[in-house]
């Protein structure tokens, strides 16, 4: 009786002893599995947030070949060869201000932003849309200024033409045949004048009538109506003088075509000299501005613009 006694007990005590280690097993399973499905929400909350910000990134146009195209545009600025006619270039950064008022932004050429506005006027050219400005860009852009300029190279008749008074022009002693202007194009080049006088930010030296002062430079005419007999004298003087004095059809001859003084050298066209006026405060306005008075620019000649309404 004793013994039954004694077994009893010890089986009782390793019943206890079994639950008791099946309920911590349990609840170590339990706890385990709460935690796994706690990281499992983690992580798809993590791979959400990766999945949202690549959206955003790609919707921002902040994405690699952006990045790409930028870095590639800040070095072909520079270095990129291209001919302008039978004239070895390099680089387009003598282009910049044309570029950016062509594709309507006003970010740096080596931006991100400057080559997705770019890459937008590519689609819309039908070309391309890399955001690089390559060759067939610039010559595409090329195509669509040169485009933009006069059609009709007639020769002005004389009731067509005013002879404006000295005080317009950058050499006050300028021959008399040499200070004539087409009417209609002369009455758009004060009204334009007006309007850049009255822009402070340029500061320009005016009269009491708004008018640019004796001693003011800026936007003086250097050169107007120049008739075939005038061209034909600077072909035989200055047989090497470059497009200007070699044109057969000169724009010049119409009256509708001015050279405006916009800093440096006033017709030269080095390298060097043209670096120096685009950028003047006085061409960027006109890059800008000149249009609304009816003026196209000839790009090659920062100094050299018609009027084509």
């Amino acid at each position: 009786m004793k013994r039954l006694k004694e077994h009893t007990a010890i089986f009782v005590i390793y019943l206890v002893a079994s639950l008791v280690l099946v309920s911590f097993i349990a609840g170590i399973s339990l706890s385990q599995s709460n935690s796994k499905s706690e990281d499992d929400v983690k992580v798809k909350r993590v791979l959400k947030a990766t999945g949202e910000s690549r959206d955003n990134h790609e919707k921002t146009g902040t994405d690699s070949p952006l990045k790409e195209a930028a870095t590639a545009n800040g070095q072909l600025s520079n270095e990129l060869n291209w001919k302008f006619g039978s004239k070895q270039q390099r680089g387009w950064y003598l282009y910049t201000t044309l570029i950016k008022r062509l594709i309507d932004t006003k970010q740096d050429p080596a931006s991100a932003k400057f080559a997705g506005a770019l890459s937008k006027w590519q689609a819309k050219a039908g070309l391309k849309s890399s955001g690089v400005l390559d060759e067939e860009t610039l010559y595409a852009m090329i195509k669509r200024w040169q485009d933009a300029r006069l059609k009709d190279r007639s020769v002005a008749a004389s009731d067509q033409l005013l002879t404006a008074p000295t005080s317009d022009f950058y050499d006050p002693t300028r021959a008399e045949d040499l200070r004539q202007v087409e009417l209609r194009t002369y009455a758009a080049y004060k009204r334009m004048v007006a309007a850049a006088v009255s822009d402070r930010s340029l500061g320009l030296a005016h009269a009491p009538h708004g008018e640019l002062a004796a001693g003011e430079k800026y936007l003086k005419i250097i050169s107007a109506f120049r008739s075939p007999e005038y061209q034909q004298k600077l072909r035989r003087e200055s047989p090497n003088a470059g497009s200007a004095g070699l044109a057969v059809n000169s724009p010049h001859s119409t009256g509708r075509a001015l050279d405006l003084y916009v800093g440096g050298e006033p017709v030269d066209t080095r390298d060097s000299n043209r670096t120096l006026q685009v950028a003047t405060p006085v061409y960027q306005w006109l890059v800008r501005n000149a249009e609304r008075f009816g003026f196209r620019p000839y790009c090659y000649e920062p100094w050299h613009w018609e009027y084509v309404r």
